[in-house]
């Protein structure tokens, strides 16, 4: 499935979280702190508003966006303003 954001929005591919601690410890996932970061798949057409590109790693609030499931895998649908960072 292909989907495109709209406006001033980015679809992001969340980042897995490590399953097991440095020390062997596998944490099961009810128990993960959800991820702040993630690959931008997309953004949307406000070229004037959109400051990153696809391709590119970013940080974004902790509880912003709206996730979704595309092919068995996580994205989450944010606003730009969401946004805090690129990841270099």
């Amino acid at each position: 499935m292909k989907v495109r954001p709209l406006a001033d929005r980015v679809m992001v591919k969340l980042e897995k979280n490590e399953a097991k601690t440095a020390s062997g410890i596998i944490i099961p996932d009810t128990a993960q702190e959800k991820t702040q970061a993630g690959t931008v798949i997309a953004v949307g057409d406000d070229t004037e508003v959109i400051k990153v590109k696809a391709g590119q790693k970013v940080m974004y609030d902790k509880y912003a966006g709206t996730q979704v499931k595309i092919d068995n895998e996580e994205h989450l649908i944010l606003k730009m303003s969401d946004i805090i960072a690129v990841i270099e």
